[in-house]
């Protein structure tokens, strides 16, 4: 029962909108209305500017480690197996939210959310704490040098596999933590189809340094 409190409550984190939120507040604008209809950081940063995408990011990151915290210190919950899906369910809350549920003409139900970067950037870090210094970094990196917002959201779940799989081998980290980013990649390339499509011809939109490079 712990475990099912455990992941509930992640989930429910997980669809706590904070994109929708912050740009109803302060545009008065429904943010799945605007671009790529997503409630995470980027999108927000474009609705609504630099201070509010920041800010979004930031509540997607806690929202996601405060998960891993909950399961530990109020449920007790010590497997790393069952551990390390916790916050994967905030991911799954992130990218198909309870709370923004509408109904599509057609009378197919339809769930908003983001592409759950930031959550997994999270959970990595309730997980192991120092994990997320190593994974902001490279996703810093990834975002100036490659240009594409989608492969830094996708290079973040790639560096919590691959920080957690040089520790498990180490012996200093569970196997369960490699799990979780291996599923959290494929959680996020779900929810970056369209991004993958426009990558593969070509149409994606670039950024930082070869943003630059391309203007002049």
């Amino acid at each position: 029962m712990n475990y099912l409190y455990a992941i509930l409550i992640a989930y429910i984190l997980g669809s706590i909108p904070f994109g929708y939120i912050i740009v109803k507040l302060t545009q008065g604008e429904d943010i799945r209305l605007i671009q790529s209809g997503r409630t995470g950081g980027t999108n927000t940063m474009r609705a609504a500017g630099f201070w509010a995408g920041f800010a979004t990011a930031l509540l997607d990151i806690t929202k996601s480690a405060v998960s891993v915290v909950i399961a530990r210190a109020y449920f007790n919950l010590d497997n790393p197996w069952l551990l390390a899906t916790v916050p994967l369910f905030c991911i799954i809350g992130n990218n198909f939210s309870a709370f923004l549920i509408k109904r599509e003409l057609s009378g197919k139900l339809k769930f908003g959310g983001g592409a759950g970067g930031a959550a997994c950037l999270g959970g990595a870090v309730g997980l192991w704490w120092q994990s997320g210094i190593i994974i902001l970094l490279i996703a810093v990196l990834t975002f100036y040098f490659i240009g594409y917002a989608s492969v830094t959201t996708m290079s973040i779940a790639l560096a919590a596999t691959l920080i957690f799989l040089v520790k498990a081998i180490l012996g200093s980290s569970p196997w369960a933590y490699v799990l979780y980013g291996l599923v959290a990649e494929g959680l996020l390339i779900i929810a970056l189809q369209p991004n993958i499509k426009r990558l593969r011809e070509g149409t994606e939109r670039l950024h930082g340094y070869r943003a630059k490079k391309t203007t002049n």
